[in-house]
């Protein structure tokens, strides 16, 4: 099926109906940023919790994940626009999202590389990611561009088992604290001054970051470029950025409503669905 374009008349005004997926309530810290930036819009948010993480599953698995997903926005909802809040999903599953759904504005996520190198001071730079993002390609091809020819030392660290962490509420819990302190102390002991935050579940865990690192520390997360870059291309087709904008959220399975509160200020009402099998 199908998405119905953005305006049929140069003076009408449609509302702007875009869906966002992650494997939980991570990808609410991007939802957050279209908020504040999105007018005139209506949001439809998956937290796919039945099968995350996502970090640690095979690419073919993640793309029928996110295959089906978008097939329900488009068909219950029937989206303008999708944007992958996941930087795993993106690496997986974003070109053969764009071939098959030519017709919707598609946004990805990935890992700030150029902006973090635009950054750091020290030259040193940290990655924090999902073991499923590092190895991909697109991820690879960042770096390639980026990083390669330049007096950069990157520090890149997979981080399992930290989106359950998250997903579980341990933001601030000491289980959460030595994990991260493991991946952490030798970039402090390397002078990485700047951290790329390669998942969008990590903006989460920022406070515990900071406190272990020390010293002046750059964090570098993508939602507000995300949410620029999708008001840009949904101007582009006709888009007037005023009025209001609706949130709707989902969830595949189990979520944890203090993550919720503590991410958007209030509880908001989530319903549960079934995409996938």
């Amino acid at each position: 099926m199908k998405s119905s374009s953005i305006l049929h008349h140069p003076s009408s005004i449609r509302t702007l109906r875009v869906g966002v997926f992650d494997s939980g309530l991570g990808g609410l810290t991007v939802v957050k940023s279209i908020l504040s930036t999105l007018k005139g819009a209506e949001l439809f948010y998956i937290a796919d919790t039945k099968h995350a993480p996502y970090g640690e599953k095979s690419k073919v698995q993640i793309l029928a994940y996110s295959l089906e997903i978008t097939r329900y926005f488009i068909e219950k909802h029937q989206i303008d626009a999708l944007v992958v809040a996941c930087n795993t999903a993106t690496s997986a599953a974003i070109e053969t999202l764009r071939e098959t759904y030519p017709e919707l504005i598609i946004v990805g996520t990935e890992p700030g590389i150029k902006p973090a190198i635009e950054t750091t001071r020290s030259g040193r730079v940290g990655v924090l990611a999902t073991p499923a993002t590092l190895r991909g390609e697109k991820y690879q091809q960042l770096v390639d561009a980026h990083v390669d020819g330049k007096e950069i030392a990157l520090y890149e660290q997979a981080c399992p088992g930290l989106v359950e962490k998250i997903e579980q509420g341990k933001t601030e819990h000491p289980e959460t604290e030595i994990m991260l302190r493991s991946w952490l102390d030798p970039m402090r002991e390397q002078n990485v001054d700047t951290i790329v935050l390669g998942c969008t579940h990590y903006p989460l865990v920022s406070n515990l970051i900071e406190k272990i690192m020390e010293h002046r520390l750059t964090l570098i997360h993508t939602g507000d470029a995300i949410a620029k870059r999708l008001l840009t291309l949904a101007e582009a087709k006709g888009h007037r950025n005023v009025g209001s904008t609706a949130l709707y959220v989902y969830a595949t399975g189990p979520i944890e409503e203090e993550i919720m509160m503590n991410l958007m200020g209030k509880c908001i009402s989530v319903s549960s669905i079934s995409t996938t099998s």
